[in-house]
């Protein structure tokens, strides 16, 4: 780690990482105690550290533009500033509100997860950091609850009140397999992905931001729903409550109605990769998109051209936003061995369409 060397002037002690995740299917029913099924992408986000014997934190991200600013602050006076040092600042205020014993460090932070792809950045420097953290200082902790304070340090630090599903992702899955999550009871499975499957991961060029007002608002809209339908959480209704949630005020219907539609289509999803149906996969996918793009209302007009390029691909078998919305990536489902091929001519289409600069994220080049 020749970059922490040059900055602190030895070896970190500690280096750790964490992977990005993208979501196949399950969107915003993580915070409705519902179903999701991520997997990891290649994609990750490293932390190299030293302890310190004092409570001073120095960090610096390669992120960040040359020369990369070191910023500073002291265990126990951490404070908001809406920067991307607050998940840092989160990070350390969690785990001394959890009654952990850490001292400050010098940390050194490299990713090549792209920032606002709606692939888990921020998850995914958490997990890292926590992971570094936890060697450094011998926490018991396990990887439950690495996510658990990771998420703990976005909802109440950072103000992004999202639910748990990119941690458990970060701290979980792997490339191989999709995480089957119940976020209600936090139990899981991990399903193998087809291996006659190439999964696309398509990044807009279109940045969002999850602390900013819209992914709050989702999450207040199904909280009001919640109180009209005298419901704890949005997970306690299924299909055949449809009827009665169509009573509720316009946008409130159509956010349940995504809510309730997403979770069925979760299972689904696990149902049909246990067998291979992978057209039916795709068309779930599809689904999927529609009901986010017409009932939830996250998705914008660059992603919806990706879409719709995608159905255009004989390839293809289904193509949905992922991620929280309002930007970010597609992710797709394609014939083995034609991912890269297709996934570029999409990129390429778009582009010339949109005037945006994609990034094919998976595959790889051949």
């Amino acid at each position: 780690m020749t970059d922490f060397q040059d900055l602190y002037g030895s070896a970190p002690t500690v280096v750790a990482d964490a992977p990005g995740r993208v979501n196949l299917i399950g969107e915003h029913t993580d915070y409705n105690g519902g179903f999701v099924l991520p997997t990891a992408i290649p994609q990750r986000t490293t932390v190299a550290l030293t302890p310190r014997r004092d409570r001073a934190v120095h960090v610096a991200s390669a992120n960040t533009g040359e020369p990369p600013a070191l910023r500073e602050y002291l265990i126990g006076m951490e404070n908001p500033i809406h920067d991307w040092i607050d998940y840092v600042q989160g990070i350390t205020w969690t785990l001394r509100t959890a009654g952990q014993r850490i001292r400050g460090f010098d940390a050194w932070i490299s990713s090549d997860v792209p920032l606002g792809s709606g692939l888990s950045s921020s998850a995914a420097l958490e997990v890292a950091l926590l992971r570094a953290l936890r060697a450094a200082f011998d926490l018991e902790l396990d990887d439950l609850a690495l996510a658990r304070l990771g998420q703990t340090a976005e909802n109440d630090f950072v103000g992004a009140h999202v639910g748990i599903m990119d941690q458990m992702a970060a701290s979980l899955a792997d490339e191989h397999t999709a995480l089957f999550l119940d976020t209600r009871s936090m139990a899981y499975q991990r399903v193998p992905l087809p291996a006659d499957l190439d999964l696309i991961v398509l990044n807009s060029g279109v940045a969002h931001d999850h602390a900013s007002g819209d992914y709050n608002t989702r999450r207040a809209e199904c909280e009001r729903a919640c109180e009209l339908l005298g419901v704890r959480q949005l997970r306690d209704l299924g299909i055949t409550d449809l009827p009665r949630t169509d009573a509720l005020p316009e946008p409130l219907n159509r956010r349940v109605r995504h809510i309730i539609t997403e979770n069925q289509r979760v299972l689904d999803a696990v149902s049909a990769m246990q067998v291979g149906d992978l057209p039916h996969l795709g068309q779930l996918f599809y689904a999927s998109h529609a009901s986010m793009r017409d009932d939830y209302q996250i998705s914008v007009m660059e992603i919806d051209m990706i879409v719709e390029l995608a159905r255009r691909e004989p390839d293809i078998y289904g193509a949905r936003l992922t991620g929280g919305g309002f930007g970010g990536a597609v992710v797709m489902l394609a014939h083995k061995g034609s991912g890269y091929n297709v996934g570029q001519r999409i990129a390429q289409a778009y582009a010339a369409t949109s005037g945006r600069t994609p990034a094919l994220l998976v595959p790889a080049k051949p």
